[in-house]
């Protein structure tokens, strides 16, 4: 007769079996443990570089906000999401070139940001390890924009883009259409980040837009001259053409049509320089 399974030593030896298992799967659950992703904040400053900005000075560096996350493909290579807004902007005044001096434009830009890069680590990186905590890594991907340049006439704030500075959409050149508010650029950088504890990392970060508009700043091409725009009631001049030439300030006006206003062969660009910090995500996959 086989004996019940309630007998005190068949009790006693299937409580020890189930210890066992409870035991060893729990070493199984972790090891199995892992570094998923991290979502991050970003803090830092944008300097913008185009037909104001020809010299490449980083003297108008504006602030940059951001939050972003990052998933894990393994210990080298992670992908991410990033969203900013950052503020670019720019004057003549800045500049040492006596025709640029004297052409006396300007603009400041709100930038919206959404951006997709891959993040290569040139360590192994692994969080909550004493040895793998710290990498330089390279980072590159693409990101899509809106921007809208304004400048101050009188202290009153003017959005450019619709003043068509450059004739864009007037009969005498069909061939400029007025510029879109959103493009894309090209992203290319790289930083260093280092784990400070189980949960969190801190890092620096660099990365440098090639942007696919030649507008962030609403120079490109050529004067229109004043046959695109024309004189408002009263013969008095309208806030496009006060603001599409500005040299009457600093003497003769440079505003001749077709003279050179901006270099349309080159598009604009821009850098961004942040700290950033994140929480990092983990997996516990349990299986008994």
């Amino acid at each position: 007769m086989l004996k019940p399974f309630l007998y005190p030593k068949n009790f006693v030896l299937s409580f020890l079996l189930a210890a066992a298992c409870l035991l060893a799967g729990e070493a199984k659950a972790q090891n199995e443990l892992e570094y998923v992703g991290e979502l991050g904040i970003s803090v830092g400053g944008a300097q913008y570089f185009g037909d104001l900005n020809t010299r490449g000075a980083l003297n108008t560096i504006k602030p940059a906000v951001g939050i972003y996350y990052r998933k894990y493909l393994n210990e080298y290579v992670g992908v991410r999401a990033h969203g900013r807004f950052m503020q670019l902007g720019y004057s003549d005044a800045y500049n040492k070139n006596e025709f640029e001096r004297r052409r006396n434009l300007s603009f400041n830009t709100d930038v919206f940001e959404l951006a997709l890069q891959g993040d290569f680590n040139f360590f192994k990186f692994e969080p909550g390890s004493l040895d793998h905590r710290f990498s330089p890594y390279l980072s590159g991907g693409a990101s899509i924009f809106h921007f809208n340049p304004y400048a101050y006439l009188d202290g009153v704030k003017y959005k450019l883009q619709p003043l068509r500075t450059e004739g864009q959409g007037t009969a005498l050149y069909p061939d400029r259409k007025p510029y879109s508010l959103v493009s894309y650029a090209f992203v290319i950088g790289g930083g260093f980040k280092y784990n400070i504890s189980k949960k969190v990392n801190v890092g620096l970060e660099a990365l440098y837009r090639f942007t696919q508009t030649d507008y962030l700043d609403d120079v490109s091409t050529t004067y229109a001259g004043p046959g695109a725009f024309p004189a408002l009631a009263g013969d008095k001049a309208s806030v496009a053409y006060l603001l599409q030439d500005r040299s009457y300030a600093t003497g003769e006006r440079l505003g001749v049509t077709g003279r050179q206003r901006g270099n349309s062969r080159d598009k604009d660009q821009f850098l961004t320089i942040e700290l950033t910090i994140s929480i990092l995500f983990t997996s516990y996959n349990c299986r008994f």
